[in-house]
């Protein structure tokens, strides 16, 4: 009889019946699964107010209907206005229902403009009320000053602690949200398109707690959220009438009515590096650099290098195919390569030795055998060998999954290729580390069968030298060992 409220982004994002990779199937709601009273989704603060005031006036159930930002199970629809999607049991048969659903889904998820969305599961109906208001600066600064003890739980000290702490303990997390909308992320389905930030008060308080700290070494790790450099709304109209439904703001082509500018960015990484006890600020989180380019801020990029780079810059071009990076919701080769030559040239200017690290994907929906020869061609071109490369991995909720799950783009019902058999995708990825010696096999198939023979040979434009294929060299350990390379 005790209410069971679950949250947290893996219920966030399970929250409709979704595409499971693990298990190749299409899974109910965690709501259902987990036989949960209430699913939280999104980051929860508002709701676990409102819930708590609930459950203290004894009206847990009555109250449900009209708590933004929560999931719940119904008998019957909800008497306000609502939407209904395919059920759960249509869409685990029909991948055109599954489409539609997520489409459906995606759509609602503004909270300005989003519906009550409904989807039956069985003799019952999973209800997703509209969502959560974002929280006001106020409120933000309000979570963030919250006396947390910046460390692990006790129970791990005879463990040693927690390693991975130390990536994250003197970092600030400036904002939430990100109207980049990248279709593999899990953010724009979590957090949504609505940024939200803290004051510059709040962040030089929590830095001048860090600054107390006994392992404080001087060095702020990181100062951004999902994206480094989006500390405001995409547009002024987001305030009122939220995010423009089918649209994007940011990519392939930033909106015009894009708001690009860094100036406050910019002012509190200044405020930061001031501080008595402070010798260096990074920026390790996610860096838009299409965004740097659309405010043509060659500025801040000269700022960037000379005082919050670490040696190298990391940042998610993701590929460089127009067709892949326009499926992705990202910038296309020509971006980057503005962003490269921005970069290399105030790094000259500095003085200063500093590289980028990029990263690429492969096997993302829509990305071809031949998508995948012209981004091994422009590595050899940039003189670029990643160490580590990312094969696409579908996560519960977001748009690439659906179209992985399903061959379709939801947004306009369009065919989509996939490599989903277990070679398909090695050589995509094999692809991106062509030098390696234990790739050499996956890299001269996929060559031949994308009638490339032209890159097997000892020309300067050639990716490997000419030698029968193996039998042995082949499968998931061959595409990971960077270590032997041709040269």
């Amino acid at each position: 009889d005790v209410p069971l409220i679950i949250g947290g982004i893996e219920a966030s994002l399970r929250r409709f019946g979704h595409y499971d990779y693990w298990s190749d199937t299409v899974r109910r709601s965690i709501l259902v699964d987990s036989k949960a009273d209430v699913l939280i989704y999104g980051m929860g603060e508002l709701q676990i107010i409102e819930l708590a005031d609930a459950l203290d006036a004894g009206r847990f159930e009555s109250a449900l209907p009209d708590i933004r930002g929560i999931c719940y199970m119904s008998k019957d629809l909800p008497d306000a206005p609502h939407v209904v999607c395919p059920s759960y049991e249509k869409i685990k048969v029909d991948k055109i229902a599954f489409a539609d659903a997520f489409r459906i889904q995606y759509d609602e998820q503004d909270p300005h403009y989003g519906k009550i969305v409904v989807q039956q599961h069985g003799d019952r109906y999973m209800v997703q009320n509209t969502p959560a208001l974002p929280l006001t600066q106020e409120e933000m600064d309000g979570v963030y000053n919250l006396p947390y003890t910046r460390t692990w739980h006790p129970k791990y000290d005879v463990k040693g602690g927690v390693p991975a702490l130390s990536e994250v303990q003197f970092s600030l997390v400036s904002q939430r949200g990100c109207f980049g909308s990248c279709s593999f992320c899990a953010i724009t389905n979590h957090q949504g398109r609505i940024i939200q930030n803290r004051s510059h008060e709040s962040l030089l308080k929590e830095a001048e707690v860090m600054i107390q700290m006994d392992n404080f070494k001087g060095y702020i790790h990181d100062v951004g959220g999902p994206t480094a450099n989006f500390r405001h709304l995409a547009c002024d109209k987001q305030a009122k009438y939220g995010a423009c439904k089918g649209k994007t703001c940011a990519a392939p082509v930033p909106c015009e009515n894009l708001n690009t500018d860094h100036s406050d960015y910019v002012s509190l990484l200044r405020k930061l590096r001031k501080l008595k006890g402070v010798k260096k600020v990074f920026v390790r989180s996610g860096l838009r650099y299409d965004y740097v380019l659309a405010d043509n801020n060659k500025a801040f990029v000269k700022e960037l290098c000379e005082h919050h780079v670490s040696g190298q810059l990391k940042i998610a071009p993701e590929h460089i195919s127009n067709r892949v990076t326009t499926m992705m919701g990202k910038a296309g080769k020509e971006a980057f390569l503005t962003f490269k030559k921005w970069f290399e040239d105030a790094n000259h200017q500095l003085g200063k030795k500093q590289y980028l690290v990029p990263y690429f994907m492969s096997s993302h929906p829509g990305c071809t055998l031949d998508d995948a020869i012209e981004l091994a061609e422009f590595l050899r071109d940039q003189h670029m060998y990643p160490e580590q490369v990312q094969d696409f991995i579908p996560t519960p909720g977001s748009l690439s999954t659906c179209m992985y799950y399903t061959g379709i783009n939801p947004l306009d019902g369009t065919s989509v290729y996939v490599a989903k058999k277990g070679r398909d995708k090695a050589k995509q990825r094999a692809l991106m580390q062509y030098k390696n010696i234990e790739n050499y096999d996956l890299v001269k198939e996929a060559l031949i069968e994308g009638n490339r023979r032209d890159l097997i040979g000892f020309g300067p434009k050639c990716l490997i030298p000419p030698r029968p294929i193996g039998r042995s060299k082949v499968g998931r350990r061959a595409v990971s060992s960077p270590k032997r390379r041709y040269r």
